[in-house]
C-alpha cells in the first residue's frame, strides 16, 4: 500500500491543534483523578494509622502511584494532610430559621452530611487518635461553626460556650453512629435521632446561662 499523502499546510496546522488541544485537555482529567486517588488513599491510610504512624509511601502505594507524585502535588506531609482534611460543614445560616426548630435544622442537617461525607467521618477518626487530627476538627469548628452559633444566640460572648456544648452532642453522636457503630445508636433513623437530639440543641442554643 503507498504510503499516505501529506497533509496541506493549513490541515496540517489544523491537526496539529486539535491534538494540542486534546493533550491539555487530558492532562488535567488525569490530574483531577491522580489527585483525587491521593487524598481518598490519605484519607483511609490517616484514618486507619493516625497523622504520625501514616507515610507517603504508604499513601502513594495505596493509590497505586508513585511517591514522588504525592510530593509533586501537595510538598510535604503536612501540605497532604492539610489537603486531604480539608472540610466544609456548609453550615446552615439559622437566622433565618424559627427560634423553636433551629435544634431539630442544626440536627438534620449534621446527620445528611455525616451520611453524604465520608471525609467527616474519616477525620473524626483521625481526631480521636492524634492531636493533628484534633487540632485540624477544632479549627474546622471554631471558625465555621462558631459564627453561626453567635448570630442567634442570646449574648456572642457566649457563642463559644455554646458552640461546644452543641459540638458535644452532634460529634458524640457521630462517634457512636458512624466510627464506634453502636448498634442502638445505628439502629435509631435519621428522625428518631432528630427527636433525641434537637430538644438539647435548641437548650443549648437558646437557654438562660444556668
Amino acid at each position: 500500500m503507498a504510503d499516505s499523502a501529506p497533509l496541506p499546510p493549513a490541515a496540517a496546522d489544523a491537526a496539529d491543534i486539535r491534538a494540542a488541544t486534546v493533550a491539555a485537555g487530558a492532562r488535567p482529567r488525569r490530574s483531577d483523578a491522580t489527585r483525587a486517588a491521593i487524598l481518598a488513599a490519605a484519607r483511609d491510610r490517616f484514618a486507619a494509622d493516625g497523622y504520625e504512624r501514616a507515610t507517603i509511601r504508604a499513601i502513594a502505594r495505596d493509590a497505586g502511584i508513585d511517591p514522588s507524585m504525592v510530593m509533586r502535588y501537595y510538598g510535604n506531609k503536612e501540605g497532604l494532610f492539610a489537603a486531604a482534611s480539608e472540610i466544609d460543614l456548609r453550615a446552615p445560616d439559622l437566622t433565618g430559621v424559627p427560634r423553636g426548630e433551629r435544634g431539630a435544622r442544626l440536627v438534620r442537617h449534621f446527620l445528611e452530611r455525616w451520611e453524604r461525607d465520608e471525609t467527616l467521618t474519616g477525620m473524626l477518626r483521625v481526631g480521636v487518635t492524634n492531636e493533628a487530627g484534633a487540632e485540624r476538627m477544632r479549627g474546622v469548628f471554631r471558625d465555621q461553626m462558631g459564627p453561626v452559633i453567635a448570630a442567634v444566640c442570646p449574648a456572642p460572648d457566649e457563642a463559644p460556650a455554646r458552640a461546644a456544648l452543641i459540638a458535644s452532642q452532634i460529634l458524640g453522636m457521630a462517634l457512636c453512629r458512624y466510627v464506634l457503630h453502636l448498634p442502638p445508636a445505628v439502629g435509631l433513623s435519621r428522625d428518631e435521632v432528630v427527636g433525641w437530639l434537637a430538644p438539647t440543641v435548641q437548650r443549648y442554643l437558646t437557654a438562660e446561662l444556668p
